[in-house]
């Protein structure tokens, strides 16, 4: 099959790639950054360079494929750039991708969105996850869509790092024995690697998680901080 995937060769999107091409699949990455050409090459897959903000580029891209692998990548950057309404830009890209896709005649979709699309509001900056599916499903009726939502990221624990080095603490509302769920971007790509070779049948969504760990066996892996403040 012929597949784009966008996310450049982000956290989930290499290992996509990777698998796809070893399945013998026709890959497409769309990067915004000419140095990563080769390296996408390199994997056995072809590079469309251009910006999710360039309807006529990813109109063109999307053309005669069979599935598209749709995500919303903003670079990390812009959460300290005040002058960039993160929520709005990925908004704008999902509007994006909603015209492209109209454009280009593709009718199976694998949308990368999250935990907690389902609420409009009360989810904090995942509030724009629910509204990029409600765009994504304003597309016709012959257009499927698997929306994946994966849970909280592994690496989002990078974030204790500053109080451990500076207080030996993690500071979290919740610990002990209370369970939550994590997931690594390479089961990610994995599940998103066996959806699309699953029939694609109207909206589906699928849950995404690794394992569920409390937080004092999390602390065993991360070390022993001499407190948690609940």
């Amino acid at each position: 099959m012929k597949i784009i995937v966008t996310g450049s060769l982000g956290n989930i999107s290499k290992p996509l790639t990777e698998e796809l091409v070893s399945k013998g699949h026709d890959v497409t990455v769309i990067s915004s950054n000419p140095e990563r050409k080769s390296e996408i090459e390199k994997l056995g897959a072809k590079a469309a360079i251009g910006t999710m903000e360039d309807v006529d580029f990813l109109t063109e891209t999307f053309k005669g494929a069979d599935i598209i692998y749709a995500m919303e990548a903003i670079n990390h950057g812009v959460f300290f750039n005040h002058e960039i309404d993160f929520i709005q830009a990925n908004i704008q890209i999902a509007k994006n991708y909603k015209e492209a896709i109209e454009k280009s005649g593709v009718k199976n979709i694998i949308h990368l969105s999250s935990i907690g699309a389902h609420m409009e509001k009360g989810n904090g900056i995942l509030a724009f996850h629910h509204e990029v599916e409600r765009i994504f499903n304003e597309l016709p009726e012959d257009v499927s869509i698997k929306f994946m939502r994966p849970v909280g990221f592994y690496y989002n624990m990078f974030a204790f790092i500053p109080t451990i080095k500076s207080q030996n603490l993690i500071i979290q509302n919740y610990g002990g024995d209370e369970k939550e769920p994590w997931v690594s971007p390479l089961d990610i790509a994995s599940v998103i690697a066996e959806e699309i070779e699953k029939p694609f049948n109207g909206r589906e969504i699928r849950y995404i998680a690794s394992e569920e760990i409390s937080r004092t066996k999390l602390l065993k892996f991360l070390g022993k901080p001499s407190e948690i403040r609940i």
